[in-house]
């Protein structure tokens, strides 16, 4: 007789008193995080506006209350000019120093969590991100150097920043979902990164008209440290087998790169590459239309007042969740690349109309038909942690929230750059060449779903006329 496989070892029990966490749901610290980031990221530029543009003589604060065209001589005030500059140029010197720094930092923390467990890489960086808060908070109430907000992102950079939370929140949901319903697991990530948008956009906006900057950057230091408790003390750890990993070693990074270099199966390789590429491209193009949005839509003929633009923004963030929606529902009846295909056609189609609007209703209509436009990325990051083993996806999420720090910093070079270059001839010029951009993602989606098919049929009439043994 058979020996009965030995029953695995019992927990050990919970003392009275004491509840052993158990949530299994990562999408409320993503949501406050990106809360936090929202909340940072336009009201720090317009500190550093009225902060330097105070120091040098030059206050702009009836502008928000403007339609958005004015008159040309401010445009040409020199002293405006100097001052946008020295925005630019702060902004350009915080961003590119906290992108260099967790371009180490998160290809450090993202394979080392495949060893030692998510929560170490959950818990680091939102700490961080309160660090960088806290300084924030520090400069406006001292009025200390600007230069102190570079400070503060280097030090949240350290830790992985905002972007190792996205790698091991995706990491986390790779770990905890099945391969089926992973695509749809990655869509409610992507959903809350639009909800939490929507909420820090249109609120911080207000609350900063109304009483400063101070206290939306106190609701933003206790998102980010809401975000660290609950990755301490609530959320349960995914990794199934955890072990001990040295963290200043090389290896973390070598198994990024062997990611590519020395798959587990050899296709996936080239559909790696082909994923991060077209990964690249999509994301690119939304970081670079909506940063010109705002600009587009104060310009002539537009001429959108604040709470226009205000709407405007709901509903471009209203996208995540329309995208959501429609995921699901077509998941019933397409094969997600197919899903993703329809997604990029809305995408495309949406950023046309945007580029002819020339009248209020036409906006609102390219922003209607974007409504399916976010379906593409949550298909593409599922795609790629099915190519990867289960030990792999911290460093596999770790280089793709390193592509999508690059692709940040290119919208912000490539379409800030095309639009003053293209005002002479087409205002919407930077939308169309969007659209244009998308095509490459969606032919090379479409080619490897097609080369899978043809191989899975290829596979299947083998097995079929092969000779079986009786």
């Amino acid at each position: 007789m058979a020996a009965m496989a030995a029953p695995p070892p019992a927990e050990p029990p919970v003392p009275p008193g004491r509840r052993r966490p158990s949530l299994l749901s990562v999408e409320p610290l993503l949501f406050l995080a990106t809360v936090s980031v929202g909340l940072q990221g336009p009201l720090a530029t317009q500190y550093l506006w009225d902060r330097l543009g105070a120091e040098h003589g030059y206050s702009d604060r009836n502008s928000t209350d403007s339609t958005g065209c004015g008159n040309d001589n401010a445009t040409a005030d020199p002293l405006r000019q100097e001052v946008e500059a020295l925005v630019s140029h702060w902004n350009l010197y915080i961003n590119l120093g906290g992108f260099f720094v967790s371009l180490f930092s998160v290809t450090l923390f993202g394979p080392w969590s495949d060893s030692v467990g998510r929560r170490p890489a959950l818990i680091l960086p939102t700490a961080g991100m309160a660090l960088q808060t806290a300084i924030y908070l520090l400069v406006m109430y001292l009025e200390l150097h600007v230069a102190f907000f570079l400070l503060g992102r280097i030090l949240s950079s350290l830790t992985g920043d905002y972007n190792l939370i996205l790698a091991s929140c995706f990491s986390y949901v790779a770990d905890t979902s099945e391969r089926r319903a992973r695509t749809f697991r990655v869509a409610i990530l992507e959903a809350c990164l639009g909800t939490a948008g929507m909420v820090a956009s249109i609120g911080g906006g207000q609350w900063r008209k109304a009483q400063g900057y101070i206290n939306p950057f106190w609701l933003a230091f206790a998102a980010s440290l809401a975000a660290t408790l609950y990755a301490a003390f609530f959320l349960r750890e995914s990794m199934k087998q955890k072990k001990a990993a040295k963290l200043f070693t090389l290896s973390h990074y070598k198994a990024v790169y062997r990611l590519y270099t020395a798959p587990e199966h050899p296709s996936s390789r080239w559909k790696l590459a082909l994923y991060s590429l077209a990964f690249f491209l999509i994301v690119t193009v939304h970081f670079g239309a909506k940063d010109l949005y705002v600009l587009y839509e104060l310009g002539f003929p537009l001429c959108w007042t604040s709470d226009l633009i205000g709407y405007g923004s709901a509903a471009s963030y209203l996208a995540y969740l329309s995208s959501l929606a429609g995921l699901r529902l077509l998941q019933l009846c397409l094969e997600d690349t197919w899903v993703a295909e329809i997604g990029l056609i809305s995408n495309i189609a949406g950023l046309v109309v945007i580029s002819l609007a020339t009248t209020t209703p036409l906006m609102f209509t390219g922003y209607g038909i974007l409504f399916l436009s976010m379906a593409a990325t949550p298909v593409i990051r599922s795609k790629l942690s099915k190519l990867v083993s289960g030990t792999e996806q911290g460093a596999l999420f770790a280089s793709v929230g390193c592509v999508q720090g690059l692709c940040s910093l290119v919208a912000t070079g490539v379409f800030n750059s095309l639009y003053p270059a293209t005002l002479h001839f087409m205002r919407g010029f930077p939308f169309l060449f969007g659209a244009i951009i998308l095509l490459i993602p969606a032919a090379i989606l479409g080619w490897i779903q097609i080369w899978d098919s043809k191989h899975d049929y290829n596979h299947f009439q083998e097995a079929s006329l092969s000779p079986t043994k009786d």
